[in-house]
């Protein structure tokens, strides 16, 4: 099946200011995380008959469009099961279909398969093609993507990491900037990425800070003012796996070495 990645300006935290919506198929196709309604998303979809509309997590700056583009194609609209009520909020439409993972979607020909991937949000999903996988907030090309507490699950994360490197698709297709052709070295770099902020933190607890701002400071060598929001975020889900591994106690105030 053809697909075609468009990038488009919306309200994200993401650097490049843009989400990617992917058009998959022609004569039964599929549009993925429709961010908002575009004029060049309208473009790819007037030649095709669009039957499914998907997303990756219901995150704003992935759902913008799903009422649109469900709506004026009269298309099927899908959520993970169990997060019905969390996706009619997010997008104002009521799912028509549920998937889980291993669903099998069909685009003209060929197939959609359902992957679980959460961790950066709970209902975090990919969609394997032929081509490779497209992933959603699961990673990029370049830099992270945020983990961050009380939605965010490290421990999640890490673990969806692990499959798609189990899967070693070629190529990742993400929410946000280009397409990733180093599939596995770019999920082996940031598992490693969020394993060193791990290390850190648990070493800013051992060494005797207690409390998130604290810890932050200590487990960041660099100025993080302007993102100071998610790193404390992305700290907390660190602590978080870390407690119910045993490794720091945490009580969502306060963290001490689990022997304290």
């Amino acid at each position: 099946m053809g697909m075609e990645r468009i990038s488009v300006p919306v309200a994200t935290r993401a650097p490049s200011g843009q989400t990617n919506a992917y058009v998959l198929g022609r004569d039964r196709a599929a549009v993925i995380d429709p961010c908002a309604r575009h004029e060049r998303v309208d473009g790819a979809l007037a030649s095709r008959s669009l039957a499914h509309v998907l997303v990756t997590h219901h995150h704003p700056d992935h759902v913008g469009g799903v009422a649109d583009y469900a709506a004026e194609h009269d298309a099927t609209v899908w959520a993970r099961r169990g997060r019905e009520s969390a996706f009619e909020a997010a997008t104002g439409v009521a799912p028509d279909r549920t998937f889980t993972g291993g669903t099998e979607i069909p685009v003209d020909d060929g197939q959609l398969r359902v992957v679980e991937t959460p961790g950066h949000a709970p209902e975090h999903v990919a969609f394997a093609t032929d081509d490779g996988l497209v992933c959603g907030d699961l990673a990029a090309a370049t830099g992270s993507v945020a983990v961050g507490a009380p939605e965010g699950e490290m421990r999640a994360y890490c673990c969806s990491l692990r499959r798609v490197i189990a899967r070693a698709p070629d190529r990742l297709f993400p929410g946000h900037g280009p397409v990733v052709d180093d599939a596995g070295e770019t999920c082996r770099r940031l598992l490693a990425h969020r394993l060193d902020r791990e290390r850190r933190v648990e070493a800013a607890v051992a060494e005797g800070s207690e409390t998130l701002p604290a810890i932050t400071d200590a487990a960041y060598d660099k100025d993080i003012e302007s993102v100071r929001d998610l790193a404390e975020a992305t700290v907390a889900a660190h602590l978080e796996k870390l407690a119910v591994e045993g490794r720091v106690a945490w009580d969502g105030e306060h963290a001490r070495p689990p022997s304290a």
